[in-house]
């Protein structure tokens, strides 16, 4: 079979980066990698999975009522079937434009985000006559839902430089066919004001700090404000005073513990006897020889230890420096002709001060451009979700590498080409991940 220059070359910008860098830890044993001891990294997954109630600072509008909630198939900080609402639509010059929501028999309208919570704290015995549950009106006309995502293995993802992205888009976007090209998406840390970093998290690739991550995830998920989203989303029936997190007698908040589990948990680990199939293993090398590989990336390296990164907010320990994971993802963003039509609202994802702050290298003609791009998915732990693609609706492997479309119209075509036993065998590939 042709194996295609545009394909080597990604795989040789690699090869070279992995050859004498040691592997990433893997695991489902909710065990550190190294970055803490065992006792400090159950301390934290203990507060990742606490249950927040209505004096914790819960709501008022919210989705879950804890981290694990949405994470946690098959240990705390993996995926789950969980999915969320977003809703939106076109303005007159044929834009995205966010929602507009009115809650309390119409007294206020949430704006500036796209997500549409599905739970509220109230009417209840304190407020009963307060009705905030967010309902879609009809003229959000662009409607999605988006799954929860693995975190398992991000402090390796964070630890990435930024550059190995840009380079890895570089490449693809020189390709002779010019079909497969990523974007690079510059966004705010939220904790360093004015600097920005390489996305990498979130279907949307909004974030590129897992502390930033966290900060967003705590509001817009839990209604939990913090240091880096101190504003709640509606203050009707809110009673806690904020923001709701607060540090504790050593100095760290809920969403510091958040971080620090993320980055000190293993990559996800592969099914070791499914890989080791010859069906398995002939799927991985047609997986390449067809193009996969161009995006779902096999191996990335992380920056070398005592490298600062989030805008010099945080600096990579021995545990994630210089180490090789396997993700099977650029990280980058992509049109595969899925993409959900939203367009992230900054002030969802990094406060209402955002526009108060001038961030370096942020485009926002790039951020309006995503709109019908997602990040492509990571590989790794696919094997454990029953729901497959941003939105879900993909059941089965075949379902989900047929519905590509766009950039990867091209590789799908080939996947079609092959015979049915070498289908079968990407597939085996895939169960093995």
């Amino acid at each position: 079979m042709k194996v295609l220059l545009p394909f080597v070359l990604v795989s040789f910008l690699f090869a070279a980066a992995v050859a004498n860098s040691p592997e990433a830890p893997t695991g489902f044993d909710n065990k550190t990698n190294g970055m803490v001891d065992d006792a400090t990294h159950q301390a934290d997954q203990t507060k990742f999975e606490e249950v927040e109630q209505i004096a914790d600072g819960l709501g008022p509008l919210y989705n879950a009522q804890s981290c694990r909630e949405c994470h946690q198939n098959p240990v705390s900080g993996a995926a789950s079937q969980v999915s969320e609402l977003r809703v939106g639509h076109h303005g007159a010059d044929g834009h995205f434009r966010d929602p507009e929501i009115p809650i309390n028999h119409g007294t206020e309208i949430i704006k500036g985000r796209s997500l549409v919570n599905d739970r509220a704290i109230c009417p209840n015995a304190a407020f009963p006559d307060k009705e905030i549950q967010e309902r879609v009106p009809e003229t959000e006309t662009i409607r999605t839902t988006r799954m929860s995502l693995n975190l398992l293995g991000d402090g390796f993802v964070e630890a990435v430089a930024d550059q190995t992205f840009v380079d890895l888009a570089k490449q693809q976007c020189k390709s002779p066919r010019g079909k497969i090209c990523g974007q690079v998406l510059y966004v705010p840390i939220v904790e360093a004001p004015g600097q920005t970093g390489v996305g990498r998290f979130g279907w949307k690739n909004q974030h590129a700090s897992l502390l930033s991550f966290s900060g967003d995830a705590y509001l817009n998920e839990m209604g939990i404000t913090n240091r880096l989203q101190p504003d709640e989303v509606t203050n009707l029936c809110n009673t806690v005073s904020e923001p709701n997190d607060t540090p504790g007698p050593d100095g760290l908040s809920d969403i510091d513990r958040f971080a620090r589990f993320l980055r000190a948990t293993k990559a996800p680990a592969r099914d070791a006897a499914q890989a080791a199939t010859a069906a398995a293993k002939r799927g991985a090398d047609l997986f390449d020889k067809i193009g996969c590989a161009a995006c779902h990336v096999p191996a990335l390296t992380t920056a070398a230890a005592g490298t600062k990164i989030n805008g010099g907010t945080f600096t990579i320990p021995d545990a994630l420096g210089g180490i090789t994971f396997h993700p099977y993802a650029d990280f980058l963003l992509h049109n595969v002709g899925t993409g959900d039509g939203i367009v992230q609202s900054m002030t969802e994802h990094y406060g209402r001060k955002v526009y108060q702050t001038t961030w370096k290298n942020l485009s926002m003609e790039g951020y309006h451009s995503t709109q019908n791009k997602m990040r492509t998915a990571p590989l790794w732990g696919v094997r454990l979700r029953p729901r497959l693609m941003h939105d879900g609706g993909s059941l089965t492997f075949r379902d989900a590498i047929v519905r590509h479309r766009g950039e990867a119209s091209e590789v799908i075509e080939r996947f079609h080409k092959l015979h049915k036993g070498d289908q079968e065998a990407v597939i085996e590939f895939l169960k093995s991940l």
